[in-house]
């Protein structure tokens, strides 16, 4: 992973370069104007040379640890220590090389290091005094103290803000990572959820108008010689059934409300049409009944869910009950509205293996209604009982507490009819 530089620590690497330069520059002026014309002095120019041009080549070959880089340390550390033996006064040249040892060697062997061109630089100035001076022997050690002491605080605060920022980079990482599977988990369930409505909404519907439609040209065969009047009746209910079946599929596609609520007269006179309309295709009498008044208008989405309750529980009971009658019953209450749905039909037994349910409330087999409704009630947080028994029909109640009410219904388990 590449970093960028710190630039606090391009500046210190500037002015530690700019203090070696300045250092050795005041170190020979110094020397050529206390040691004119010795024989020396040639040497001393040469090995300044050497020793500025080693140091300056040190930038060019990085700053990593490298064995070229370690190679370039020792050069420069030997050049320095013949010019010191030559010439004492070049001893101050040390400090910014403690720097560059620290920087570049591990601990022990920067330490090392420092120990060594500090003996270096007390050796030198005790060399240049004329009589012994505690501070000679004293300063040095204390000035390597200090500077390595800097220097070593410096390197680990930025070794602080480098972890710093690759812990952050791995932050940053994880957490786009994160909303990136996260997305995905929303793209699926929103996936989900809209197969599950186009489901429901197509067994509400097209399926349950497909199977009323084969039901009357089944009976308008069966007619069409001896009673054609009756066989042509059948076919046109058929056939309007057919339409209308084309208008629900267009409203469900642009998600919009069901046709019997898009002429706004309410739920009630919705669930009468259904009524109206399923005694009308060869289904069985059914009658509709309000019981109660709604304080306010029951939301879009708690009538649409109502209606097509309503639709796949007579589906089920056309098609599976063998029912004479039925009835649909609309209560409104203060806090809750409940539908329920009775018939007279065979019934079945709610712990008996003709259920067919999973424990999840699934139907095994083909069916989609109950799955449907139940998923529907579960999605206003509702609740959902069936009662039934062998010859004796069934009653399913679905309660929908109402948006702004402290309502809270008890779940229980839902025992599914015989098929969806």
């Amino acid at each position: 992973m590449a970093h960028t530089p710190d630039p606090d620590a391009r500046w210190l690497a500037l002015l530690l370069h700019a203090a070696f330069f300045l250092l050795l520059g005041a170190s020979l002026t110094r020397f050529l104007m206390r040691h004119p014309g010795e024989a020396r002095t040639p040497w001393i120019i040469g090995l300044s040379a050497a020793l500025a041009l080693v140091y300056a080549l040190g930038p060019v070959l990085g700053s990593r640890p490298t064995p070229r880089r370690f190679a370039w340390l020792a050069g420069l550390v030997a050049v320095w220590m013949v010019l010191v033996v030559l010439a004492p006064s070049f001893a101050w040249c040390a400090v910014p090389l403690f720097s560059t040892g620290l920087r570049l060697l591990p601990p022990r062997a920067a330490l090392v290091l420092v120990t060594l061109l500090t003996a270096f630089v007390v050796a030198a100035q005790l060399r240049l005094a004329t009589g012994f001076d505690p501070n000679l022997v004293l300063a040095p050690p204390a000035v390597a103290a200090v500077a390595t002491a800097v220097l070593v605080h410096v390197r680990r605060q930025a070794d602080r803000q480098q972890e710093l920022a690759v812990r952050q980079r791995q932050l940053i990482d994880d957490l786009v990572l994160t909303r990136r599977e996260l997305a995905a988990t929303e793209r699926r369930e929103g996936t989900l959820a809209e197969r599950q409505r186009l489901a429901m909404e197509i067994h509400d519907t097209l399926a349950q108008g497909l199977s009323s439609q084969r039901m009357l040209l089944q009976a308008a065969d069966r007619t069409w010689e001896t009673e054609p009047g009756t066989a042509r009746a059948h076919v046109r209910t058929a056939a309007g059934i057919a339409a209308r079946n084309l208008a629900e599929a267009r409203r469900f596609v642009h998600d919009l409300a069901p046709a019997d609520l898009a002429a706004g007269e309410g739920l009630e006179a919705a669930l009468g049409a259904l009524a109206a309309r399923t005694t009308a295709t060869g289904g069985p009498a059914v009658r509709c009944h309000v019981e109660g008044s709604a304080r306010s208008p029951l939301p879009d989405r708690v009538q649409s869910a109502l209606l097509r309750i309503a639709q796949g529980a007579l589906a089920n009971v056309t098609e599976h009950a063998g029912a004479a009658t039925a009835g649909l019953t609309l209560t409104h209450l203060d806090d809750r509205v409940v539908l329920d749905v009775a018939d007279d039909g065979r019934g079945f037994a709610t712990d008996g293996p003709a259920a067919g349910g999973a424990p999840d409330g699934t139907v095994s087999g083909r069916g989609h209604g109950l799955p449907a409704i139940r998923a529907r009630v579960r999605q206003l947080g509702g609740r959902l009982t069936i009662e039934s028994s062998p010859g004796e029909g069934t009653v399913l109640s679905a309660e929908i507490p109402l948006p702004g009410t402290r309502s809270a219904l008890t779940r229980e388990p839902v025992t599914p009819q015989e098929s969806g």
